[in-house]
C-alpha cells in the first residue's frame, strides 16, 4: 500500500480514463438488406471499395475455404483464444459456460463466427464441438488456425474457412478466453458486427459503421468492370485502354468515360467520376 506521503505527491486524476467501446452496436449494426447486397458482390470488389477509400488491408489471408462451393456471409461473432497456460485454464469459465460456446450461441444464418488462433497450424475444434453451429445452421466459421474432423464438418454443411487442417488437439496449445471483442485475425482487425464475406478468393472484413460506402463504390466498380469486359469481348484489344481505374477519379472525356457515357453511366448517376466521389 502506498503510503500517505507518497499518495499526497501523486497527481490527482481531472479526467476518467477512457476504454473503447465494444460489441456490435460499437461500431454500427448492418441492415439484412445492406448483408445482403454486400454477399452479392465478389470478395475482390470488396477489397477494392475499402482501398479507394484508403482503409487498410481486409483480406484474411490465413482463411481459406475448406470445400470450393464454400461461401459465406454474415455478422461478425468473434472469439479470441489465447496461449495455453495453467491459471487460464483454472479460470476459464468451464462446461457450457467457456467463452467459446457463449459465442456458438449467439451465432445464426447470418452470423459468421470468427475465432483468433494463437497459430496456424493449431486447432480451433471438430466435429464434436461444432455440431453445435450446424444445429445453429451457422452462416459460416472463420478462422486463422485449423480445423479437425474435416471430412464431417464437410458433411455438415455450413461454410468453412480456416488456414488449414490438422489432427492436433487445440486445448494443449490454447484457450478460448472473450467472446465478442475486437480481434486480429491474420493480422487483420475484426469487431463484432462487421459484415464478413468469403468466397473461393478467401475471406474480407468489411467494416460495418462504412458498409454502406464500400458497397456503393464496389458495385459502381462491378457495373463498370462488367461494361470494360463486354467491350473488350466484343472489341479485343489491351485492357490499359480502359482498367485499371480509380473510383472517383475516372475523367469524362477519357476512353473510359466515353464508354461509360455510352451506356448511360455519367457523373449525374455515378458516384465514380472525377469529382464525384461521395467518400
Amino acid at each position: 500500500m502506498l503510503s500517505s506521503s507518497i499518495r499526497r505527491a501523486l497527481p490527482r486524476l481531472t479526467t476518467p480514463i477512457r476504454t473503447f467501446a465494444q460489441g456490435p452496436a460499437a461500431g454500427g449494426t448492418i441492415s439484412d438488406d445492406l448483408l445482403a447486397k454486400l454477399g452479392s458482390l465478389s470478395t475482390q470488389a470488396l477489397v477494392d471499395g475499402l482501398w479507394v477509400m484508403g482503409w487498410p488491408s481486409a483480406q484474411i489471408d490465413g482463411a481459406r475455404p475448406l470445400h470450393p462451393s464454400h461461401k459465406c456471409c454474415g455478422r461478425a461473432v468473434t472469439l479470441n483464444f489465447v496461449p495455453a497456460r495453467p491459471d487460464i485454464a483454472q479460470d476459464k469459465p468451464a462446461g457450457g459456460e467457456s467463452p467459446e460456446y457463449e459465442a456458438f450461441e449467439k451465432c445464426g444464418p447470418k452470423e459468421v463466427l470468427v475465432m483468433s488462433s494463437v497459430g496456424p497450424w493449431e486447432s480451433v475444434g471438430g466435429d464434436i464441438k461444432f455440431l453445435r453451429l450446424k444445429q445453429r445452421e451457422v452462416g459460416g466459421l472463420v478462422t486463422d488456425g485449423s480445423v479437425r474432423d474435416t471430412d464431417e464438418i464437410i458433411n455438415y454443411g455450413f461454410p468453412c474457412f480456416s488456414y488449414s487442417t490438422t489432427a492436433r488437439q487445440g486445448p494443449a496449445a490454447m484457450q478460448p478466453w472473450e467472446c465478442n471483442g475486437v480481434i486480429s485475425v491474420s493480422g487483420v482487425t475484426v469487431r463484432p458486427g462487421d459484415a464478413i464475406i468469403g468466397d473461393q478468393d478467401g475471406v474480407v472484413v468489411v467494416p460495418a459503421k462504412v458498409a454502406e460506402k464500400v458497397y456503393s463504390i464496389a458495385h459502381g466498380r462491378e457495373v463498370i468492370e462488367e461494361i470494360v469486359k463486354e467491350e473488350l469481348t466484343k472489341n479485343p484489344g489491351p485492357p490499359g485502354k480502359f482498367y485499371p481505374f480509380m473510383s472517383g477519379k475516372i475523367k469524362v472525356d477519357s476512353p473510359l468515360g466515353q464508354l461509360l457515357a455510352s451506356k448511360g453511366i455519367t457523373p449525374e448517376n455515378s458516384n465514380q467520376f472525377e469529382g464525384s466521389a461521395d467518400w
